[in-house]
């Protein structure tokens, strides 16, 4: 179970929610509200304060790298700091990017050659290479189109059935109901849960 208690930072009020394993938990909110700046002070990307742990262990007795493995973070700009989509990879894997409607081959393209899509989809894939406990979702399927989308959907339960957990940032209303499940609205900065 992911806790967080009190966590904020500039743009972000105080903010405690749980989110437990295999739950999808979906964030809301207008753009500019504070829906990414509390995705990444989870991930601990930017200066924060306030406590958060996961299965019990505290992410301030963890190195960062540590804490960042069981706790993936898929932006809604991906970086990239190599040429070869490849070299972002740990091990390149045909059959999964296949899953995603992505070609085979696709390791050895150019990053500057790939669609937005594309790199929105394989920046997913980096992220669950690394088989995260946790899975911070800024917008991932926003380039998307429908097929995409729904491939990106069905990955992602079939994650979610083998335990691991997920808080999605969506401007998607109906995707927002097909996720179902809890929903957090991000106001000015300020983190509540829908009806409460």
């Amino acid at each position: 179970m992911l806790k967080i208690d009190g966590l904020c930072r500039p743009g972000l009020q105080p903010a405690s929610f749980t989110l437990a394993a295999g739950e999808c938990v979906v964030v809301q909110g207008a753009s500019g509200a504070g829906k990414s700046l509390l995705l990444r002070a989870i991930a601990d990307l930017d200066p924060n304060q306030g406590r958060v742990s996961l299965d019990g262990h505290d992410r301030a007795e963890m190195a960062a790298t540590a804490w960042r493995a069981r706790v993936g973070y898929v932006p809604a700009e991906p970086g990239w700091w190599a040429d070869r989509v490849d070299a972002h990879f740990l091990n390149w894997n045909d059959s999964l990017a296949r899953r995603l409607n992505l070609p085979d081959g696709m390791g050895t393209a150019m990053v500057v050659q790939l669609s937005t899509g594309e790199r929105q989809r394989l920046a997913l894939l980096r992220a669950l290479e690394r088989q995260p406990h946790v899975l911070l979702l800024d917008e991932p399927t926003a380039a998307l189109d429908a097929t995409a989308t729904a491939l990106v959907e069905e990955l992602l339960a079939e994650r979610r059935a083998g335990g691991m957990a997920q808080l999605w940032v969506s401007h998607d209303a109906d995707q927002a109901a097909r996720l179902g499940g809890r929903r957090l609205v991000v106001e000015h900065g300020r983190v509540r849960e829908e009806g409460a």
